[in-house]
Formats: structure tokens, C-alpha cells, sequence
């Protein structure tokens, strides 16, 4: 019998096939405040409740991730949805490709939101929000976030990851 806490090597796999064919909508999260300016490519975020005072979100962020002390810090978030045509900009923030002159925010136009978060003005939605729980599970951070404002755009559609590649929403 295998210890629960031992890494399964053949479940890992398993479990990455499985999640591959798991679609999600790519966001790149941002911070900025004292801690300093950063961002992160990410594919787990969801909303949590509409309802309270405020509405909650939560977003997953590696322990390796050098955005992940930054947010904790900054006690702020932006979830920035990307739009097709976005995958450039996910893949600076996810070190997929060198960031242009090492920042990762070149050539991308931000504006401040309320918490001081930076949002990526081309994204398809952005969420603001203050950082109100951080839990460490495994190999990640669970960031729980009350939403302080959001920024629609007026058009475009989702840029989706799943199959290990990007997609396009199908038209109905």
C-alpha cells in the first residue's frame, strides 16, 4: 500500500492527460505596491460568490512563482481574462518567451485600478481585487480575493488553453 503523502508518478500523468482536456479561459495576473510590480500567466481562476458585501474570486499561483510573494505583500490582484489574438502577452507572462528588455509589462498599455492593481487595457475583462486569504496547498498558493472593480470590454471572445494549446471559442 502506497503512503497517501508519496508522489505517484503514474497518477501525476494521469491526472496532467486528464486536466489537458480540462478548456480554461487564460489570465494573466498582476500586482503592483510596495513589494514591486509583477505578473503571472494563469489558467486556474474562478468566481467564488456574487452575493456578500462584495463579490469573491480565487486564482491559483505557484510557490515558485516570483509574483506570488508580491501579491502576497501588495495585498492586491488584478485577474486580467485574455482575448484571442492574446497569446503573446500569456506567453511573456509565463515565461514561455523573454519579456522585451526583461519587463514583462512592455509594450503592454496598463491602467491602475482601485487597489492599485495594474490591468492589461486590452483584456477582455479585468478584476480587481484585494487580497483577503492565501493558503498554501502542495506545490501552489489558493489567493482569495473580494472584488473591487471591474472592466469589461465591449467586444471579443475568450482565448481558451486546453489540449495543451491555445483555442478559439466555436461560434454557434
Amino acid at each position: 500500500m502506497q503512503d497517501d503523502r508519496t508522489p505517484d508518478p503514474e497518477l501525476r500523468e494521469a491526472f496532467l492527460e486528464g486536466m489537458s482536456r480540462s478548456a480554461a479561459s487564460v489570465s494573466v495576473v498582476t500586482t503592483d505596491g510596495p513589494a514591486g510590480r509583477g505578473g503571472a500567466t494563469v489558467s486556474a481562476m474562478t468566481s467564488i460568490s456574487a452575493d456578500g458585501a462584495r463579490p469573491t474570486m480565487l486564482t491559483c499561483l505557484n510557490a515558485s512563482s516570483s509574483t506570488l510573494p508580491l501579491v502576497l505583500e501588495n495585498g492586491c490582484f488584478c485577474i486580467n481574462v485574455l482575448r484571442t489574438g492574446q497569446t503573446e502577452i500569456s506567453d511573456v507572462f509565463s515565461g514561455r518567451l523573454p519579456a522585451p528588455g526583461g519587463d514583462k509589462f512592455s509594450g503592454v498599455a496598463t491602467e491602475t485600478m482601485a487597489t492599485g492593481a495594474p490591468r492589461i487595457a486590452s483584456a477582455l475583462v479585468s478584476f480587481d481585487c484585494r487580497l483577503i486569504s492565501a493558503e498554501k496547498i502542495g506545490t501552489h498558493h489558493i489567493c482569495i480575493g473580494e472584488v473591487a472593480a471591474v472592466k469589461t470590454a465591449h467586444e471579443g471572445e475568450p482565448l481558451l488553453y486546453g489540449l495543451r494549446k491555445y483555442l478559439r471559442p466555436e461560434a454557434h
